[in-house]
């Protein structure tokens, strides 16, 4: 079970990346990733939003989809899960860091409709995981996440300062940035 729960997890935040190897949650990626601090508050909101995800997914496809017999209505479950999140992570940050809740901008509602968080929900049914492995691949992909997206931000800080080819400022360079990236992390392929 330990073997289990360090493969899910090596898995999830390196090889199986949601950003860097699936290509899922590119939207906010790069809409937040231009200062470290927006895209750290970002990746904490996902996490906490993938994590409680995973948890009530489960829950709900086991307890409630799978008895009654309709596993067809699991998307539009899991969204109305993931949309009660987004509205209470929403309400939490403008009471208690109105700052984050003002740099997180039009992005924090797009939690909703991120597909990564409908990705980990979706991807621990069809791998089949029970209970402990669904969060345990909810949080995991969550800070995959949150480690490319900072990643990412800390390189676009960088470049923001540096010398670079007319052509090559602000979009441009940060896609050129995100390509590489995706390269180093495919690095990671042979892991598991």
């Amino acid at each position: 079970m330990l073997s289990d729960i360090l493969a899910v997890m090596i898995g999830a935040i390196f090889v199986n990346n949601f950003v860097m190897s699936r290509f899922l949650g590119i939207c906010p990626f790069l809409g937040v990733s231009k200062k470290l601090e927006t895209a750290f508050g970002m990746g904490m909101a996902v996490t906490f939003v993938m994590a409680i995800a995973s948890l009530v997914s489960y829950l709900v496809n086991a307890f409630v989809l799978i008895p009654l017999d309709m596993e067809y209505l699991q998307t539009i479950a899991f969204i109305l899960v993931i949309a009660v999140l987004v509205q209470i992570v929403e309400m939490a940050l403008k009471k208690m860091v109105p700052s984050l809740y003002q740099a997180l901008g039009v992005y924090l509602p797009l939690i909703t409709t991120n597909c990564a968080v409908l990705g980990v929900a979706q991807l621990n049914v069809t791998e089949g995981y029970g209970l402990v492995l669904s969060v345990v691949n909810g949080v995991a992909s969550a800070l995959g996440y949150t480690l490319a997206i900072c990643l990412f931000a800390g390189i676009r800080e960088r470049l923001s300062i540096g010398n670079l080819p007319k052509w090559m400022e602000g979009f441009p360079g940060a896609l050129i940035a995100a390509g590489l990236m995706a390269v180093a992390f495919n690095g990671f392929s042979g892991l598991i």
